[in-house]
């Protein structure tokens, strides 16, 4: 067997076996996913900002935690560089804070660049799952992911004020979607 042929039977089986084992779950959190990009499709300008906000807050907080952790480096050679790290995310965070449009530039980038990698591994799941039932839509999944990350990236700066909502409500929408069918497949016995 080579390399292209995907998983042996044997771990194809497991993969299931395990997955069957997880359906509500799995079923749960693709409806969770569903409705969150729903309604980050239906407000995606407050999706983009919240999200924002969020990122330079947690910047703001592992700096400050960071900060902290560095003065146990203090007298060694790791300090100044674990000082300036922390001091560089606190200053990322405010600046993020106080100017959220420049910092959703930034971070749609970023999302940009995270669906096309979640694109990647969604589009080896399908094909590790391929002849089974829903790797069709994984495949779909897959595709959105990368094509959204793509259009996310072209679009930049103008757009970023509503893209990086809408998409990431495409994204959580379609990721939904594929754990839905997925759950279906393995339909309790």
């Amino acid at each position: 067997m080579s390399d292209t042929d995907g998983l042996s039977p044997r771990l194809r089986q497991d993969l299931f076996e395990r997955l069957g084992k997880k359906r509500k779950q799995i079923l749960w959190t693709g409806i969770g996913m569903a409705v969150i990009g729903a309604a980050a499709i239906i407000f995606p300008l407050v999706f983009s900002l919240s999200i924002t906000l969020l990122v330079g807050w947690l910047f703001i907080i592992a700096g400050a935690v960071s900060l902290y952790g560095a003065f146990s480096y203090h007298g060694t050679g790791p300090f100044f560089g674990a000082l300036l790290l922390s001091l560089l995310q606190i200053v990322a965070g405010f600046f993020i804070v106080f100017n959220p449009a420049s910092g959703l530039v930034a971070l749609t980038m970023m999302v940009a660049i995270v669906f096309m990698i979640e694109g990647a591994f969604k589009m080896m799941l399908a094909f590790d799952m391929r002849p089974e039932e829903g790797w069709g839509w994984t495949m779909v999944s897959a595709l959105i992911s990368i094509i959204a990350g793509v259009l996310i990236a072209a679009g930049l700066p103008g757009s970023s004020a509503i893209v990086l909502g809408l998409f990431m409500g495409v994204s959580f929408l379609s990721t939904g979607i594929f754990m839905i069918m997925v759950a279906r497949r393995f339909k309790a016995k």
